[in-house]
């Protein structure tokens, strides 16, 4: 290594819980070799060159607890490794995700550092920590750096491999307002909202249950138009056409001005409005041809666009469109002109990302034919002064939810119901809003499957609509969280047969259940796997499958370390002894045992407010853990007289411990006799070893956190083993 660098050795991407937080995170090592003897105040020229290049660490608030906390701490003296966790995060709110989480903790040896920041995508924390290695060296060293470029890359990185905006309001809210978990399930914007059986699945504004024939429905413009006035909804006169010629005989017939657009198209491509010469609709024809299978040519209706957005049963949002100009100066071209005074608005764009598309003048493009009306081309420059109109249509810019007659939503509610849509986009065009379609000449023109969000939720004017929460409210009514029961077991090698009798009591209540442990994966009853139980991405298979009614999870020190909790929080979490650090590799840099307590502790943090922390009272390390439980706690242990559990039950707490073989689960004073280990059948499972009275001890305290009858415990414990397709 050279005379002063900084070596990232690995990065680690913990995808769930983990022993740092609740998200996803990248554990970075890191070597600050000759460094760990110069602290950032005695690198001349270094912070000022910092803060110079990242303003915004004056909002870093460190330790301190103060605005300017970090800075303080440059003045003051702090290392590589801290450094880089504030310059990494800073990196990324310039790249759009402000507010992340961060810590900087030596790993061990001398100058090894573990670095840990929040990443919503593993290529993108992993970005961020080497460019912010670059950026600080370069300061050390007094060597100029790109930062804006390297924050454009970096904002790249991010648009590329994030969800988009809509599919991210919808999360966001979800999770916001109802802490609903999710899944992404491709590298697009294909999501799953809450678990198992319980969840919902979206993709971008569609959902689960947008039906396949809706949405051909919705594409196919005139057979949406027909639906429409079958069913009395006000729609424009229209024909398909299949020539330049019989677009023109069509727009005789119906009448001029005349609109001609894709039967098949979205986003307004393709769309001439208020045509009334035959070259002129001709030309349109070509047009909107190269957008879709078919072509359209409809009564142009005087008015304003409006795209209103249905979801369920509800009007949520509506917005108004604008049209495009821009106004001459005599010097530049209108080409440069709309660069200029349109496309520079920074809600512009061409991903599909933004609510307004970029305006490109193509050859052919509605937008030229719109100027070759007007006696112009993208390279005429017009006069000082002159308005010129570029763009008629997909420029929704104003919100006008609160202004929409109610007749108006009506019919938009009714126009997605005909179509069959669960969440539509409906476009009206209508002069007036406020007064009901039939009084001033209005038509519902489209009704949209997948409708862009990005309008309500950043209009140029009026008021940002939560559309995002409006959808998930409409996925989860009620208190519907998307949540499954699920337990999450940890230990020290000592939980897989209370894991696996725990999956058969659950079975038992009659749950469709998964198993996640070190024996493999199952599914009720069944193996399905017999290698790498206990992995992330096996372990998340339960949460996907939409069968799974209840899952149970086995988690060791080395997947919590290495990959995190496989869940964000579960109904029970169970620790029955403190591993030790003598098992785990010491590239982990663990720590001692005394460390093992802070880090096991993560699975009673992901205990939900509702559920329960099953505890084992005779081991004092894992009984501290729950003062970190957010909900109940239930000790057990071998005997009633346990300082800890006369404790808890003097509390009226719950507790569990066997009695001269009887087990018994108490409440304050009230008892329940659950079943009795001299039975025969009980015996025998214990003669066999099959199981010991700690595995039917735990396994029950479980089964009555999540409320199982003990007579149902009672006889899964008798009959387990006894299903020929158990485990």
């Amino acid at each position: 290594m050279s005379h002063k660098d900084i070596q990232i050795l690995r990065m680690t991407h913990l995808r769930g819980p983990s022993i740092w937080t609740y998200v996803p995170v990248i554990e970075a090592l890191v070597d600050i070799g000759e460094l760990e003897d110069f602290p950032s105040n005695t690198l001349p020229g270094f912070n000022e060159r910092l803060s110079a290049w990242l303003p915004g660490l004056i909002e870093h608030r460190c330790s301190p607890g103060v605005r300017g906390g970090f800075l303080q701490r440059l003045e003051t003296g702090t290392w590589p490794g801290h450094i880089l966790e504030h310059v990494a995060l800073e990196l990324l709110t310039l790249a759009g995700i402000p507010d992340g989480y961060g810590r900087a903790r030596e790993a061990g040896p001398r100058g090894v550092y573990k670095v840990i920041i929040s990443a919503p995508h593993p290529e993108v924390g992993r970005q961020a920590l080497l460019t912010a290695r670059e950026l600080i060296m370069a300061a050390i060293e007094d060597r100029p750096f790109d930062v804006a470029q390297a924050a454009e890359d970096l904002t790249d990185l991010v648009d590329s491999r994030l969800v988009g905006p809509s599919t991210r309001a919808i999360v966001q809210a979800a999770w916001d307002n109802r802490r609903i978990p999710h899944i992404r399930l491709n590298n697009g914007n294909l999501v799953q909202l809450g678990q198992g059986a319980a969840q919902r699945r979206i993709w971008t504004a569609e959902t689960d249950r947008t039906s396949a024939i809706a949405e051909g429905i919705s594409k196919d413009k005139d057979m949406t138009k027909r639906l429409l006035a079958t069913c009395g909804i006000p729609v424009p006169e229209g024909q398909i056409v299949e020539s330049p010629e019989q677009a023109w005989e069509a727009a005789q017939d119906i009448g001029v001005p005349v609109c001609v657009k894709p039967g098949d198209g979205n986003r307004a491509r393709g769309v001439s409005l208020d045509l009334r010469e035959k070259a002129d609709i001709e030309a349109a024809y070509a047009i909107a041809l190269e957008q879709g299978n078919e072509v359209i040519v409809e009564k142009f209706i005087q008015g304003l666009e409006h795209r209103l957005l249905v979801v369920g049963d509800r009007l949520v949002a509506a917005s108004r469109g604008e049209t495009a100009s821009v106004t001459g100066d005599g010097q530049h071209t209108v080409r440069e002109l709309v660069n200029l005074q349109i496309n520079s608005d920074p809600r512009r764009g061409s991903d599909g990302s933004l609510p307004l598309e970029t305006v490109r003048l193509r050859q052919g493009s509605p937008e030229v034919l719109e100027l070759k009306r007007q006696g112009l081309t993208p390279d005429s420059v017009p006069e000082a002064g002159r308005t010129v109109l570029v763009k008629r249509t997909g420029n929704m810019t104003t919100d006008i939810t609160d202004i929409v007659h109610p007749d108006v939503a009506e019919q938009a509610i009714l126009a997605a119901k005909i179509v069959g849509l669960d969440i539509a986009g409906v476009d009206v065009v209508t002069p007036d809003i406020t007064q009901p379609l039939h009084k001033v000449g209005g038509v519902v023109v489209e009704v949209n499957a997948g409708p862009s969000l990005l309008m309500h939720l950043n209009p140029a004017e009026g008021k940002a609509r939560d559309v995002g929460k409006a959808i998930a409210d409409h996925l989860f009514p009620g208190s519907d969280n998307g949540r499954i029961p699920l337990v999450g077991f940890m230990g020290d090698s000592d939980t897989t047969r209370t894991a696996k009798l725990t999956a058969w009591l659950l079975h038992l209540q009659g749950w469709t259940t998964g198993l996640s442990c070190a024996d493999g994966l199952y599914l009720n009853q069944r193996c399905l796997q017999t290698q790498g139980g206990m992995d992330f991405d096996n372990a998340e298979r339960l949460l996907v499958n939409r069968a799974v009614q209840a899952a149970v999870f086995e988690t060791d020190a080395l997947h919590l370390l290495t990959e995190g909790l496989p869940y964000d929080r579960c109904q029970v979490g169970v620790v029955t002894s403190m591993p030790t650090a003598a098992g785990l590799p010491p590239e982990l840099y663990a720590g001692e045992d005394d460390r093992m307590p802070g880090h096991i502790r993560t699975q009673i943090d992901v205990v939900l407010p509702t559920g329960t922390a099953v505890l084992n009272a005779e081991n004092e390390q894992v009984a501290e853990l729950a003062q970190y439980s957010d909900g109940g706690v239930i000790f057990y242990a071998s005997s009633e007289h346990h300082a800890r559990i006369c404790a808890h039950r003097a509390e009226g707490k719950r507790v569990a411990f066997w009695r001269e073989g009887l087990l018994i689960l108490a409440e304050g004073q009230h008892e329940t006799e659950v079943l009795s280990a001299v039975r025969p059948a009980v015996a025998k499972l214990l003669k066999d070893g099959r199981l010991d009275t700690v595995n039917i001890l735990v396994a029950a305290c479980v089964a009555w956190a999540l409320d199982i009858p003990a007579e149902l415990i009672r006889a899964g414990v008798k009959s387990y083993g006894q299903n020929p397709t158990s485990f």
